[in-house]
C-alpha cells in the first residue's frame, strides 16, 4: 500500500531524470552501536556489507504453540 494518491502516482511516473541529474545515494548502516556511512568502510568491510542477505520474518506462532 502506498501513501501516494493516484494523481501523485501519475505525476511521479511522468518524471524522467537523466544520469546527469541524478545524485548518488549515501547508504548508512549500524555498526557496533553507532551509525556510519558505508563509503567510509575499508575494502574488506564494504565487501562484507555487499554480501549481506535480507530476509523478512513471517508472523509465526507464539512461544506456547
Amino acid at each position: 500500500m502506498s501513501h501516494f494518491s493516484t494523481t501523485e502516482h501519475t505525476a511521479l511516473a511522468a518524471v524522467q531524470l537523466t544520469d546527469d541529474e541524478r545524485q548518488p545515494c549515501e547508504v548508512w548502516t549500524r555498526v557496533m552501536g553507532y551509525h556510519r556511512p558505508v563509503a567510509s568502510f575499508n575494502t574488506g568491510k564494504q565487501g562484507e556489507h555487499n554480501e549481506r542477505r535480507f530476509f523478512s520474518e513471517t508472523r509465526g506462532c507464539s512461544y506456547h504453540c
